[in-house]
């Protein structure tokens, strides 16, 4: 059996088809399996999406107010603080 992976649209009728055909021998039938991809649900422990936007709100008036830290600094300490775990 040969596999064609192609993309397609459900309608609201529930038929399949296909962003573009298919360049095969037609009359024949053939096996189709519809992958449908899964919605990412939010997790109870997920932050809502309202404290993520506050979080970004507040992030962006930092960065455009200068109240930023360089990425050099942000290194600092960080390897004393892991030799002291191991």
């Amino acid at each position: 059996m040969k596999a064609i992976k192609v993309m397609g649209r459900i309608d609201d009728r529930g038929q399949l088809a296909l962003d573009e055909p298919l360049s095969i021998d037609t009359n024949q039938r053939v096996e189709v399996i519809v992958l449908i991809p899964e919605i990412a649900t939010l997790d109870d422990d997920d932050e809502p999406k309202a404290q993520i936007l506050d979080d970004f709100r507040q992030a962006w008036h930092e960065a455009m107010t200068g109240q930023t830290i360089p990425v050099a600094r942000l290194w600092e300490g960080i390897d004393d603080d892991l030799r002291t775990i191991n």
